[in-house]
């Protein structure tokens, strides 16, 4: 399963992108469109659902030409709209608790926004989700089919604030140990295809061996697309989800300015060099004993 991740920061920009999506074969019930905004999810969905037809499907009454679905998340998030045919599927993935309240909401009949009260978000949803608290909203493509992947990292790598490509490199990902922490040296472009299932592979096998202190070292990465930006998302929530810490060291300008760019500098914890993202690894634990 791949997921590419866009980031806006205006709805128009969104829209035009879901409709771009929509006009090369991406499945509707494949994208999801998340926002913190009930008016931008009800003015969205009029404008999407127009034009997309079946984008929120027949079970929250399409005809009526607005629906979405409320979350209450944890503390300091908020609610959250969800808007798209996936939004169940796409909760499941992050938190089970969520996706099956976010099933529920789906299965309403009358249109409208169907707040979802008492919803517990876990850590693997806030990690997506804080990006919405920067101000942005997010429009999140999840896919079985190579295919479909690449139409959904076209659309999103020229719509988002992704980091431009440089001359093709081939990716090469090698481990080592530091201090008892997992290096993971990572050089080429971590793109759609090879490079986010290779560090997907690699960072789940550390974890299920209880390695679950890992340091990125991002400074031989001269490339992040969409599905990088995903892959990096899933990366926090697999560490996490095993009582683990990722941290981001060496990222080159470019590649620093994005995460900006989508707020994930706000949730990944990025270091200026691999010394440094070391050194805070024993800190954190001097501070906790």
């Amino acid at each position: 399963m791949d997921t590419a991740i866009g980031v806006f920061t205006s709805r128009d920009r969104a829209e035009e992108a879901i409709k771009d999506l929509i006009a090369k074969g991406v499945p509707q019930n494949e994208i999801v469109f998340l926002t913190q905004s009930e008016r931008e999810a009800t003015e969205f969905a009029k404008e999407v659902g127009g034009f997309a037809g079946g984008f929120l499907g027949g079970t929250v009454g399409m005809a009526a030409g607005a629906a979405a679905i409320a979350l209450a998340l944890v503390p300091g998030v908020g609610q959250v709209y969800a808007l798209g045919v996936g939004a169940a599927a796409l909760f499941g993935f992050l938190g089970a608790r969520t996706g099956s309240a976010a099933g529920k909401a789906l299965s309403h009949d009358e249109a409208g926004v169907h707040p979802t009260a008492g919803v517990t978000a876990s850590e693997d949803v806030a990690t997506l989700l804080e990006v919405l608290k920067r101000g942005h909203s997010v429009i999140v493509v999840r896919t079985e089919s190579p295919k479909v992947a690449a139409a959904a990292c076209s659309v999103l790598d020229r719509e988002g604030p992704v980091a431009q490509a440089t001359a093709p490199k081939k990716l090469r990902i090698t481990t080592r140990q530091v201090e008892g922490i997992s290096v993971i040296d990572i050089s080429g472009r971590v793109v759609l295809g090879e490079g986010n299932v290779l560090l997907r592979e690699t960072v789940t096998e550390l974890v299920n061996k209880g390695n679950t202190s890992v340091l990125l070292n991002f400074s031989e990465v001269d490339y992040l697309d969409s599905s990088g930006i995903g892959e990096l998302v899933r990366t926090h929530a697999t560490v996490r989800k095993h009582g683990g810490r990722l941290k981001l060291s060496g990222l080159i300008p470019k590649i620093n300015d994005l995460l900006v760019a989508t707020s994930l500098h706000k949730i990944l914890d990025i270091h200026k060099d691999e010394a440094a993202a070391i050194k805070s690894f024993s800190s954190a634990s001097s501070a906790t004993a």
